[in-house]
C-alpha cells in the first residue's frame, strides 16, 4: 500500500507537521527520505495507513459530492461548484491551542472595553492611547450607535479573529472582525462531514468537539435579553435568500431552534419589535442580525434599504431589543485600528499581548509613507476597510501599472491604507494526487461572549490554498478549507478524554446555492454593499409585484 506520507518535503515556510522549512536542519525522520514529524501528525499517519490512497480520495469525492447536494459551494465564472474541503486536518495539539486560545480571548476583552469607550466617554482618546481623528475618519463609526448597548453590556457577542503563523511558527493576528464575523457555518459543517466520511480516525483520536457552538452562541444572545425579559424570544436577521451568507443564517438558526427572520418580518410599534406570524405578531427581544450597519434602519441610516426594519435602533436606545453584534463595532475591524491593538490590550487590561500583530505601516505617518513608497514592490499593501481581499495590493506579483497607481492612491489617501511585509503562511499537509504535500494555510478562531466569559471555539476555519506555492487561501483563487482538530490534552497514565460529536442534524431544505466561505469569489461576508444592494433591488422588483407595505 502506498503511504501517503511517504517523501514529504520541506516547504518554502515553517511547516505545521515537519516543525521546519527548507532552510532548517532535520533531526531524525519521518520516512525513509522525510524530515521527523510532530507527534500529533504521526498519530495521524497511523490513523490514515489503513486507509489506500485511492480510498482516501475516493471519500473525499464524496465529501464534494454531499457539499454540492447541500448547496454549499462557490461560484466561479459564473459555474457553481462544490467547496473544497481537503480531507487531511490540520492539527493543533493541546499546548498550542493552550497558547492560541487565551490570546484570542484577550483581544475580545480588549476590543469590547475599546468600543464601550469610543462610544461612551472616550478616555483612551484623553488619555492619549489612540487619536481622536483615528475614530471620527473610521467609515464605520456611527453617532447613531452612541447609548445603545445590550443590558449586559456585551457589544461584541461573536468575534472572528484571523492569525497566522510565522517563519518560526509563532501566532501573529492578521486581521479583527467583530461587526458580522462570518464562517462558523462551515467549520461546523465540516466536522459533520469529516465525522460521516472518516469516522475511523475519530476512534483513533482525541478530537475536541465543535458542536457546542449553536448552545454557546445561544446562551451569548439570551444572556444580551433586556432586563426583566425571563424568557427572551431570539431570531436571526438575515439580508435574505439571495445573499451569500445564507446558508450559515439559516443552519445557525436551526441548530439554535430560533426563527430566521428577513426586514420585512419585523415591525416596530409601541416602542417594541414584533415579527409577524401566522399566530400574530410575536415580540422579539434580541436581533442576531447578518445584515450590515447601513442596512439594518432606513430610518437611522440608508433610507433605501428594505433589509432592516424601521425604528429598530429607536427601540434598541430605549433598551427594549438587543442587537448582535452592536451597530458601529465596524471602527474595530478598521485596519489602521488593528495597529493600536496591542497598546489598547495594556491600556485596558493591563497586560502583555499573548499573540503579537503582524508588523504593520500606519501610512498617515509620514515617514513611514514615505518608506512604503519606496518599497512597494516587495511589500502587500490594504484598505482598511477592506474585506475579502478586495483591493489588497501584493508587490510583489503586482505589475509596473499597479505600482504607479497604487502610489498614487497612497499619496491621496494614506489614512485608507496600511502596509505589511510579505508573510509566508505556515504549511500543512495537503492531498495533491496520491500524496501529501505542503500548503499554505491561514485560521480564524471564533469567540463567544456571554458577558461573563469568552468562550473559544476549538479549531477554528482553517483557509488553505490548494495550488502549490499560492499564499492566497480565497475560495475564488482556488483555495478551500480543512476541518481543524484540537487535541485533548493527555492524562496521567496516558489517557485522553474521547468527547463525541453529536449525530448530525438533519440536512437544510435545497435552496439557492451559496459561497461557503468568507473572502470567497462571493464573500460570505454578509453586507457587501454591492450584494446588499442586490437584494434591495430583488425585494423591491418582488414587493411591487405583490403590492406589500411590510417593514
Amino acid at each position: 500500500m502506498v503511504d501517503l506520507f511517504e517523501g514529504y518535503p520541506a516547504g518554502a515556510a515553517w511547516d505545521e507537521m515537519t516543525g521546519l522549512t527548507q532552510a532548517s536542519p532535520a533531526e531524525g525522520s519521518g520516512s525513509s527520505d522525510g524530515p521527523a514529524w510532530r507527534d500529533q501528525y504521526g498519530q495521524l499517519r497511523a490513523a490514515m495507513a489503513r486507509l489506500s490512497p485511492q480510498e482516501i480520495r475516493a471519500r473525499g469525492d464524496a465529501l464534494a459530492r454531499s457539499y454540492l447536494a447541500q448547496g454549499v459551494t462557490f461560484d466561479i465564472g459564473g459555474e457553481e461548484r462544490p467547496f473544497p474541503l481537503d480531507p487531511v486536518p490540520r492539527i493543533l495539539d493541546a499546548e498550542e491551542w493552550d497558547t492560541l486560545a487565551p490570546g484570542v480571548a484577550q483581544r475580545v476583552k480588549a476590543l469590547e472595553k475599546l468600543l464601550d469607550d469610543i462610544y461612551g466617554r472616550q478616555k483612551v482618546v484623553t488619555d492619549g492611547v489612540i487619536p481622536r481623528a483615528l475614530i471620527t475618519s473610521s467609515a464605520h463609526f456611527h453617532r447613531q450607535a452612541k447609548g445603545i448597548v445590550a443590558a449586559n453590556g456585551v457589544r461584541v457577542q461573536v468575534a472572528g479573529i484571523d492569525v497566522i503563523r510565522d517563519g518560526e511558527g509563532g501566532w501573529r493576528v492578521l486581521e479583527d472582525n467583530v461587526r458580522v464575523p462570518s464562517g462558523v457555518s462551515y467549520v461546523l459543517s465540516n466536522r459533520r462531514a469529516m465525522a460521516q466520511t472518516f469516522p475511523e480516525l475519530f476512534s483513533s483520536m482525541r478530537v475536541k468537539p465543535v458542536a457546542d457552538y449553536p448552545r454557546r452562541l445561544l446562551a451569548a444572545l439570551t444572556a444580551a435579553a433586556p432586563s426583566g425579559v425571563d424568557d427572551p424570544v431570539v431570531v436571526v436577521l438575515t439580508p435574505g435568500v439571495y445573499n451569500s451568507a445564507y446558508f450559515e443564517h439559516s443552519l445557525l438558526a436551526r441548530l439554535m431552534g430560533v426563527e430566521l427572520v428577513e426586514g420585512r418580518d419585523l415591525v416596530v410599534s409601541g416602542g417594541r419589535v414584533y415579527m409577524r406570524t401566522t399566530e400574530g405578531r410575536r415580540r422579539v427581544d434580541v436581533i442576531y442580525r447578518r445584515v450590515d450597519d447601513e442596512f439594518i434602519d432606513p430610518v437611522a441610516f440608508r433610507q433605501d434599504s428594505l433589509l432592516g426594519c424601521p425604528g429598530l435602533l429607536g427601540v434598541a436606545r430605549l433598551g427594549n431589543v438587543a442587537i448582535a453584534n452592536a451597530v458601529g463595532n465596524g471602527v474595530a475591524d478598521d485596519k489602521l485600528m488593528y495597529t493600536y491593538v496591542p497598546d489598547l490590550i495594556r491600556y485596558y487590561l493591563g497586560e502583555e499581548p499573548l499573540i503579537s500583530n503582524v508588523d504593520t505601516w500606519r501610512l498617515e505617518e509620514p515617514d513611514a509613507l514615505s518608506e512604503v513608497l519606496d518599497r512597494l514592490e516587495e511589500l502587500v499593501v490594504k484598505p482598511v476597510d477592506g474585506s475579502g481581499g478586495k483591493g489588497i495590493i501584493i508587490g510583489p506579483a503586482a505589475s509596473r501599472a499597479e505600482i504607479d497607481e497604487a502610489r498614487t492612491r497612497l499619496r491621496l489617501d494614506p489614512r485608507g491604507w496600511i502596509a505589511q511585509p510579505v508573510v509566508q503562511l505556515s504549511t500543512v499537509p495537503t492531498l495533491a494526487g496520491d500524496r501529501l504535500r505542503p500548503r499554505h494555510v491561514d485560521l480564524r478562531p471564533f469567540a463567544v461572549n456571554d458577558g461573563d466569559d469568552v468562550w473559544v471555539l476549538p479549531g477554528g476555519l482553517t483557509r488553505v490554498a490548494l495550488q502549490e506555492g499560492q499564499l492566497v487561501v480565497n475560495s475564488s483563487q482556488g483555495g478551500g478549507s480543512k476541518d481543524t482538530w484540537v487535541m485533548n490534552r493527555t492524562r496521567r497514565g496516558g489517557e485522553t478524554e474521547a468527547p463525541r460529536e453529536p449525530a448530525p442534524a438533519p440536512p437544510l431544505r435545497q435552496g439557492p446555492a451559496v459561497d461557503a466561505h468568507p473572502d470567497g469569489a462571493r464573500a460570505v461576508a454578509a453586507g457587501t454593499q454591492q450584494e446588499q444592494q442586490q437584494q434591495i433591488q430583488q425585494q423591491h422588483q418582488q414587493r411591487r409585484t405583490e403590492g406589500s407595505t411590510t417593514c
